[in-house]
């Protein structure tokens, strides 16, 4: 049986104009995530810390695609440029190579800022060249873009292709520690920033950030089960099953993704006709896919360890409606499209039926986001 070609897919921006609309898009759609959440967060479905991890999160997102937007702005119109490369089947955001490429990018990003001219020193040159040869300086101006991109990556806090796990105290209940466990990837098999939260309690002698021996190790084994593929039984039971005294109770993960747009993407289905008959302005013609998968520990056995020895293992609860929930692998999954009001519209009218129960934000330039089931 022949291999699927994942690069079958993956598509390059050759023109300018093509990019710059890319990224506009993507500006907004990044800037309308965090007041999503926000509205999240005052329907209580992430308290105070959480939405402070989430933010980072979908900040650094943000800053992920101002910096490539720097690094491509003159692609098709200078022959070193380069052009981004993108999945236009079922993701919509950039390949994760291309995440790959900026990571190592931000390691050397304080020697090309050592050896380029500062951005003043480049201006001044642009207008030198426009008033005494009345040209277009297209390499300067494609100089100052690299400048800028490599200033974005020396400001840090974008969003990788792998944010390793971090650990925030909760408080303790009893003799338990209770820690918040947050990581994020850019998921290579399916090209979308994905998102972990993962609560926990801690019964080991030294608590857990501060464990030169158990930190290492769990960061590690989180990273390595952080794939779309696995379901968040596999990932939690693995984890409680290799550490005996760390006790996950809840693990969250968000998909963040895909983003669907007649200019950009290849979807099928009522997507495709919702979009298509919202003939929406540019800018706004797109939908996001976001989902919340969550599993919950429903009670705590003991089980043997050893001659004499037992340790706690976690009994997690599955979602009663999805055929015990060994299809999903969670205890809850919850889809939500975040769109514009013209392709809100468009859905509202076709009113497709696996839309039904999809919750929807309806999101403006406003900053006004408004929900419905």
């Amino acid at each position: 049986m022949t291999a699927p070609d994942l690069q079958a897919d993956h598509m390059k921006l050759e023109d300018t104009r093509v990019t710059r609309r890319y990224f506009d898009k993507f500006a907004k759609i990044t800037s309308h995530l965090t007041k999503v959440a926000a509205t999240m967060e005052a329907e209580g479905r992430f308290d105070r810390k959480e939405i402070e991890v989430m933010a980072r999160y979908l900040v650094g997102l943000n800053w992920t695609f101002t910096a490539l937007a720097h690094k491509y702005h003159f692609a098709g119109r200078f022959a070193h440029s380069g052009k981004l490369t993108f999945d236009r089947h079922e993701s919509g955001f950039p390949v994760y190579q291309e995440l790959l490429e900026m990571a190592n990018d931000a390691q050397q990003a304080d020697r090309h800022l050592n050896t380029q001219p500062s951005v003043g020193d480049l201006k001044d040159q642009m207008v030198r060249v426009i008033l005494s040869e009345q040209q277009i300086p297209t390499k300067l101006q494609y100089a100052l873009s690299q400048r800028l991109y490599y200033e974005e990556l020396s400001r840090g806090d974008q969003f990788w292709a792998r944010n390793d796990p971090q650990c925030l105290w909760l408080g303790n209940q009893g003799d338990r520690r209770r820690f918040l466990v947050h990581w994020a990837v850019y998921d290579s098999q399916v090209n979308l920033p994905t998102i972990y939260l993962m609560e926990l309690e801690d019964t080991g002698r030294v608590g857990l950030p501060k464990d030169q021996h158990r930190w290492p190790e769990a960061q590690a084994h989180l990273m390595a089960q952080s794939l779309a593929h696995l379901k968040l039984l596999t990932i939690a039971k693995g984890f409680d099953e290799d550490f005996d005294d760390l006790h996950p109770t809840r693990l969250r993960r968000f998909h963040i993704g895909p983003m669907y747009s007649n200019a950009f993407t290849r979807q099928s289905g009522p997507l495709r006709d919702v979009l298509r008959d919202a003939n929406a302005p540019a800018g706004e013609d797109w939908a996001l896919v976001w989902t919340e998968e969550e599993l919950l520990s429903d009670r705590v056995e003991n089980v043997k360890s050893g001659w004499f020895g037992s340790v706690e293992r976690q009994i997690f609860a599955l979602d009663p409606f999805e055929g015990g929930g060994a299809e999903t692998g969670a205890s809850r999954m919850e889809r939500s499209l975040i769109m514009p009001e013209r392709p809100y519209q468009a859905l509202a009218e076709r009113n497709p039926a696996g839309f039904r129960d999809v919750r929807k934000f309806v999101v403006s330039d406003t900053g006004r986001v408004l929900s419905y089931r």
